[in-house]
C-alpha cells in the first residue's frame, strides 16, 4: 500500500496572465451536454482523414491551376510534383492506418517519435482546426486526446514517484481539487497548479519528470500536448465543465487515480 503519512508537494506559481484564453470566444450561454464533450475515438480518424484527404486535394489543385507557368520551368514539372504529392499522400494514409490498428489493438506497433511523440500531435492541431470550422472542435478533441492516452498507455511506462508529475488547473471545483490532492497524498506525487501553459512547460523544464499526468479541458490538452509531449511522456485527463469553462470544472477521480497507480505500480 502506498504511504499515506506526508502532504504531496503542491507546487504554485502566479502569474499577471490571464487564464482560459481558449476559450474567448464564449458567450456564456450554457455548453452543449452540460460541458461534458465525451466523443468516441473513431470521431478523431474520421476527422482526421478528412484533413488528409482534403489537403491533398487542395495541393492537387494549386498543381493543376499553375501546371501552364510550371511547365515553363520544365515541362516534366507538373507531372512529377502530382506523382510526388500522389506518393505522400499514399505514405500519410498508410501511417494513418498503421496508427488506427495500434490504437485497436493496444500494441505499440510504431515507435512514440512516429506515433503520441510525434506526427501524431502535428494531426491533432490541424483536425482541431478543421473541427473549429464547424463548430466541433471540443468533441473532436476529446476523441483526439483518447486516441493519445490510448496509444501512450500502451507503452506501460513506469516510473518512481518523485519522476511523475501532476498537473491541475485552478478552474476545480472544491471537491475535485480535494479529490486530486488526496490521490497525490497517497502516492506522494508533487501537483503543479498551472495558471497558464507557460507555466507547466516551465516547470516542465525546470524539474525534469518523466512521466507528466495533465488535467485540462480539450482545447488546453490538445495545445498542452502539442508543445510538451514531443519533450515528456504525457497522458491528458479531459475536464467536465458544468458551469462554463474556468469555473468549478470536475474531472474523473478514479481514471486519475488508475494512471497514477500504473505509472507507479
Amino acid at each position: 500500500m502506498p504511504e499515506a503519512s506526508k502532504r504531496p508537494e503542491l507546487i504554485h506559481l502566479e502569474v499577471d496572465r490571464r487564464l482560459g484564453h481558449e476559450w474567448d470566444e464564449w458567450d456564456g450561454h450554457p455548453l452543449e451536454s452540460g460541458g461534458n464533450f465525451d466523443t468516441a475515438p473513431w470521431v478523431f480518424f474520421l476527422w482526421s482523414a478528412i484533413w488528409i484527404l482534403g489537403a491533398a486535394g487542395v495541393l492537387a489543385l494549386g498543381i493543376l491551376l499553375l501546371a501552364p507557368r510550371l511547365a515553363l520551368l520544365a515541362a516534366a514539372l507538373p507531372s512529377q510534383l502530382g506523382i510526388g504529392l500522389a506518393i505522400l499522400t499514399g505514405v500519410v494514409l498508410l501511417w494513418w492506418g498503421i496508427l488506427a490498428v495500434a490504437w485497436a489493438s493496444r500494441i505499440p506497433v510504431l515507435p512514440e517519435r512516429l506515433a503520441e511523440r510525434g506526427p501524431l500531435l502535428w494531426l491533432m492541431r490541424q483536425t482541431s482546426y478543421l473541427a473549429r470550422w464547424f463548430g466541433r472542435r471540443d468533441r473532436v478533441e476529446n476523441a483526439a486526446v483518447k486516441v493519445y492516452d490510448g496509444l501512450a498507455l500502451a507503452r506501460n511506462r513506469k516510473v518512481s514517484r518523485g519522476e511523475l508529475l501532476l498537473l491541475i488547473p485552478r478552474c476545480l471545483a472544491k471537491d475535485t481539487l480535494e479529490g486530486i490532492l488526496g490521490v497525490a497524498n497517497r502516492y506522494q506525487v508533487p501537483v503543479f497548479v498551472a495558471t497558464r501553459g507557460q507555466l507547466a512547460r516551465r516547470v516542465i523544464r525546470e524539474r525534469r519528470p518523466r512521466a507528466v499526468v495533465a488535467v485540462a479541458c480539450e482545447r488546453d490538452i490538445v495545445s498542452g500536448l502539442h508543445d510538451v509531449a514531443g519533450k515528456v511522456p504525457v497522458l491528458g485527463l479531459t475536464l467536465t465543465l458544468p458551469h462554463g469553462p474556468c469555473k468549478d470544472t470536475r474531472v474523473d477521480l478514479l481514471r486519475l487515480e488508475e494512471w497514477v497507480k500504473n505509472y507507479l505500480s
